[in-house]
């Protein structure tokens, strides 16, 4: 295994560790105030302390992207048709060099591509999953030709620009996300991003398969999470990831006034699904 995982240790403690997968194009401090929220929200609730992590998806933050080896099978369009099994590969393999057999694993958008590839390739080291503001579809031709597109711009003029657009807000979004402070906090962590860096993220995602089929497979509890102003994943469409579940319990949350990134729009909201979710899984202590 030749990825290196940067993972972000929230806590430490005793039971199944609850892992949350970050969204494309920021970095694991998405995940800060939510992380902050289960430890005190959990804390008022009685919840015994359990391990919680966030780590960088290669690409991300000061994590270093894979080299071409690692990276596995370039198609011909520029896609990577292998690096998102490799990077849920790495995931595990981080999950087991450090003693847990299982983790609940949470994923935010492109998190939520991972997380069902991780359930897809390891069902084993699943005891819990959790899929926010995502899809399980595979991107259709004209949004993988999008991607390498945007991935072709920033390595060749390096910039970030062709991905800036998700700190600005569209029609319909959430007030939160309209919000000046808002726009320039996810413009901070965009701009701290490296071209070359985001742009082999977009190839991993322009190559993953789909994984609708998986959703009938997941034995363990589960939770689906979206903003009611979501634009790209909203009640409508996230519903039926829920309903396709038809081998476990799932519990479905809509946020009011939530938009994409709801793990950093209402951290709360997304911590109190969280821990009903950890409340579920069996054997959590």
């Amino acid at each position: 295994m030749n990825i290196r995982i940067d993972n972000k240790v929230y806590r430490s403690g005793k039971g199944i560790p609850l892992i949350l997968l970050h969204a494309f194009p920021v970095d694991a401090r998405m995940w800060d105030d939510c992380a902050a929220s289960l430890i005190r929200l959990g804390g008022e609730r009685g919840v015994e302390p359990f391990p919680i992590w966030a780590p960088d998806t290669p690409g991300a933050g000061d994590a270093s992207i894979p080299d071409a080896q690692a990276s596995g099978a370039l198609a011909d369009d520029g896609a990577y048709a292998e690096a998102m099994d490799k990077v849920a590969e790495a995931y595990v393999s981080m999950l087991h060099v450090a003693g847990y057999e299982k983790a609940v694993w949470v994923g935010l958008s492109m998190g939520g591509y991972l997380a069902m590839d991780i359930q897809r390739l390891f069902p084993g080291s699943v005891a819990g999953l959790a899929l926010c503001d995502t899809t399980t579809f595979a991107d259709s031709p004209q949004a993988r030709a999008n991607r390498l597109n945007v991935a072709k711009t920033c390595e060749e003029d390096n910039t970030v620009d062709p991905v800036m657009h998700f700190a600005r807000p569209q029609a319909g979004d959430s007030s939160i996300k309209r919000s000046p402070r808002f726009e320039e906090l996810l413009a901070g962590w965009i701009r701290d991003q490296r071209p070359e860096e985001l742009a082999w993220r977009e190839r991993m995602a322009a190559g993953r398969i789909d994984t609708t089929d998986q959703l009938s497979h997941i034995a363990v509890p589960a939770a689906v999470v979206c903003g009611q102003n979501d634009p790209s994943s909203p009640p409508d469409k996230m519903r039926p990831i829920a309903d396709a579940m038809t081998s476990t319990s799932v519990a479905f949350t809509a946020i009011p006034d939530c938009g994409h990134f709801s793990a950093v729009e209402h951290p709360d909201a997304v911590a109190n699904a969280l821990l009903d979710l950890v409340e579920r899984v069996p054997g959590r202590r």
